[in-house]
């Protein structure tokens, strides 16, 4: 179990403007070694993940029984950045009637004749599951404001794409993360902030092993020219839409081992805080089960 200071560290506090500049995407959690080699950092950090994974389990087990709550978790990043990879490997050990993952594309026509947070409010988990929404509504503030071009299939003239639309967007996503808390569904949003240099390694990598050719896409390569205006993109949402009901966690996302700690140790963390409890057995319930254990036992 990480400190609590590490994960205030890595907590957007709400009201305060982001800088993604002084979020070091290359920082990894601390380790108790005094001169510790990267071998042994890496051991230490599986150790951590393992430990997170099975108090996750628990967790899980617990959120699904009390059916009491939600939880939401939020994955943004830019390509590259291990979102896959996060959900493949944290959630591993949770049970897969209680957990569903949701990833989104480009929407479809029907969904272009909604509002943009209609379908992810269809995707929104019930009570007693985790919902992974991997990109999620926080695409229409962010590649669509990369891309604004891409509001004319909405039917939004670009004339109306002020400073004041964003802001309006930014109000609906609060307000509808607000909805979803105020019934019962934790919002834990992550974004894995990785740097250039790692994605492009990482590019490279795809590019050089032939069982990765499948992950590699030229539209990544065309993305990337845009570098920059995603930093502003982020900086500009997540400064916006960090609240006290719903905080953001920039999760340093250049060493994946780190990452994952961090991601597992966030999310126990989240579902510890809610103080869920098995459901109570009644004296009348809990006579019909002695009934059924004694006619168990006699046969």
């Amino acid at each position: 179990m990480l400190t609590n200071q590490v994960l205030e560290r890595i907590r957007v506090t709400p009201g305060v403007k982001v800088k993604l500049k002084h979020h070091d995407p290359a920082w990894t959690i601390h380790t108790k070694l005094a001169h510790p080699s990267e071998e042994k950092v890496k051991a230490e950090a599986e150790d951590l993940l393992q430990k997170n994974l099975n108090e996750l389990a628990k967790a899980q087990d617990l959120l699904y029984a009390s059916g009491s709550h939600a939880l939401l978790i939020i994955l943004q990043a830019l390509d590259a950045a291990g979102k896959d990879g996060t959900i493949k490997h944290v959630l591993a050990g949770v049970n897969p009637q209680g957990c569903q993952v949701t990833s989104f594309k480009q929407p479809s026509a029907e969904e272009l004749r909604h509002g943009f947070l209609w379908r992810h409010a269809k995707a929104a988990p019930e009570r007693g599951m985790i919902g992974i929404h991997n990109r999620s509504h926080y695409e229409e503030v962010l590649v669509v404001r990369v891309h604004p071009e891409w509001l004319a299939k909405r039917q939004v003239p670009l004339a109306d794409v002020t400073k004041k639309f964003w802001e309006r967007r930014y109000q609906d996503i609060n307000n509808f993360e607000r909805y979803l808390t105020r019934n019962g569904t934790v919002v834990l949003k992550l974004f894995l902030h990785i740097s250039k240099e790692a994605q492009k390694q990482r590019f490279l990598e795809r590019l050089e092993k032939p069982e990765k050719y499948w992950k590699f896409s030229e539209a990544d390569l065309a993305e990337r020219e845009h570098w920059d205006e995603y930093a502003k993109a982020y900086e500009h949402a997540l400064s916006a839409t960090s609240t006290p009901w719903a905080p953001w966690y920039v999760i340093p996302a250049d060493h994946k081992w780190s990452a994952r700690v961090l991601v597992a140790e966030t999310i126990a963390t989240a579902i510890r805080e809610l103080n869920l409890t098995y459901p109570e057995v009644g004296s009348e319930v809990r006579g019909r089960l002695a009934t059924a254990k004694a006619a168990l036992l006699r046969e």
